[in-house]
Parts: C-alpha cells; structure tokens; sequence
C-alpha cells in the first residue's frame, strides 16, 4: 500500500538569487540549478538524514496577487485516481495533469478550503 507522504516542496521568490542566499546562511540547503532560468533542486538534508525535496523557483505572479508560501508535494501511486477523488470530495483541478520529464506525473488542486496543493505519480526507477 503507498503511503501517500508530503514528498516535495516549493519556494516561490522575487529574488531567486536573494533566496537561495538566505536558506543556505539559515538552514544550510544545498542547491543544484535544474530544469528552466532560475529554478533549483534544494536538498534540506544529508546522507545519512536526507530530509524532502524541494525547489526554488521564480514567482509567477506578484506577491499577494499569487501564491505566497510553500507548496507541498504528495506522492501517490496513481496521480489520475487521485485527482478524481479530489473533485468527487469538493476539491478543484486547478493545473491538469502534466508530465516532468524523468520525475513523474503531477496535478495541482486546491482543497475544499482553497489551499494549494500537489499530488506526483513518480515515475518507477529501473
């Protein structure tokens, strides 16, 4: 059975350079440039504790006019299903289904409160 566990997080920022600067002086993340202009593979932890995943990425709309917060991830075995049940218990599609090439299988959705949120059908290693 899957476990369904926050996977992922994003950072959204004006400044991704700013930004960066700061969650490495703050908690120490290592950041590796990944995919589109300023957009980073953050990883919070270390070998032997390697924490979740995160991004940092450019915001796409003003502050207060867009998103403001993280953005969390949770991975699921089938990314369809689960959006089906997301609009069956009041919750919206709010970004379709789109494949990350080499990642997996994702939607965004709010919940019947208006949070964003992710759900990621990992695509099987191997």
């Amino acid at each position: 059975m899957h476990s369904n566990n926050v996977c992922h997080f994003a950072i959204h920022a004006d400044d991704v350079a700013r930004a960066k600067v700061f969650y490495q002086q703050v908690f120490g993340w290592q950041f590796d440039e990944w995919g589109p202009p300023d957009f980073y593979l953050i990883k919070t932890g270390h070998v032997d504790d390697p924490g979740i995943l995160g991004a940092l990425q450019k915001r796409t709309q003003p502050l207060g006019a867009g998103f403001n917060g993280y953005e969390c991830s949770i991975s699921v075995e089938d990314v369809k299903a689960i959006g089906e049940k997301v609009v069956e218990h009041g919750g919206k599609i709010v970004f379709n289904l789109m494949e990350i090439p080499t990642v997996g299988l994702l939607i965004k959705f709010t919940d019947t409160e208006g949070n964003l949120a992710c759900a990621i059908q990992y695509f099987k290693k191997g």
